[in-house]
């Protein structure tokens, strides 16, 4: 009986959370389908209403937006394909190779996790200033090419799930280290790379400090700049910016449905590993 009362708690305390969770996502819902007059109504409306095609079509006039959404749909992919490259290369040869200076590298890197990234800003964009780029997309794919935090992800994932012998075993066949690391390290590390994948791509789409700051050609705003503009400085139509938000998360819900297991895999497999 006592078992069964704890299970029971234990469901009522998960329903709990998930509709915690949910809630701000069905508010967004509930905002992007009703009038900004509704919004401000008390009591509050919690249903939905009947203005979404409305608020879909003053998006729509308001910004750029599937031009935006292009724009962040090539800094998402490139920037993420770049990261799973760098920070799993990287990350295989921190954990399986042995060379001077190795540990004090790794904990240099990890030490620049604790740095907040607005400290970066200023000196980021005086480099992207020196190269041209001020204003071009390769603004936010290039420095977003690898992270700390994907090299230690992968770095703690091949060091648990390839063994010493299985490199050494490859070696003596006659790979050199690029061929090890594509037909040995790659293949075992699908989970852990789908995980960092999705990371970076939500990560990327949803980037808006520093696209602010550098993107100044209206033709290259990613597309959280872009919806930004929906702020005006006499008020806010928060049914047209919640209905901006709400397509902005279309993509990124696809996505998720899309490589959901394989995300919820490397996450529980890293977990259970590291």
């Amino acid at each position: 009986m006592r078992y069964r009362l704890r299970g029971i708690a234990l469901h009522v305390v998960l329903v709990f959370a998930l509709v915690l969770f949910m809630f701000p996502f069905a508010w967004t819902l509930i905002m992007a389908s009703n009038s900004t007059a509704d919004i401000y109504r008390f009591p509050p409306k919690f249903t939905f209403g009947d203005q979404f095609d409305d608020n879909v079509r003053h998006v729509l006039e308001n910004v750029a937006f599937f031009q935006s959404m292009t724009n962040t749909a090539v800094v998402a992919i490139s920037t993420t394909a770049l990261v799973l490259f760098f920070d799993s290369l990287a990350a295989f040869t921190f954990a399986k190779f042995r060379f001077p200076g190795r540990n004090a590298l790794f904990v240099i890197l990890l030490a620049t996790m604790l740095l907040p990234a607005q400290l970066a800003a200023v000196p980021q964009f005086q480099t992207m200033a020196l190269l041209g780029w001020v204003g071009s997309l390769k603004a936010l794919i290039v420095p977003a090419a690898a992270n700390a935090f994907g090299i230690f992800w992968m770095r703690q994932y091949f060091q648990n799930s390839i063994h010493d012998e299985l490199v050494e075993a490859a070696t003596l066949d006659g790979c050199g280290f690029l061929r090890t690391y594509w037909h040995v390290a790659l293949p075992s590390a699908r989970p852990a790379l789908a995980f960092l994948g999705i990371f970076t791509f939500v990560a990327s789409w949803n980037d808006y400090m520093w696209p602010l700051i550098v993107l100044t050609n209206p033709d290259h705003l990613t597309l959280q700049v872009a919806l930004s503009q929906l702020n005006r400085s006499h008020g806010v139509d928060y049914s047209m910016v919640m209905t901006g938000a709400l397509m902005a998360m279309v993509p990124l819900i696809i996505v998720f449905a899309v490589f959901a297991r394989q995300f919820i895999k490397g996450a529980t497999e890293g977990a259970i590993r590291g």
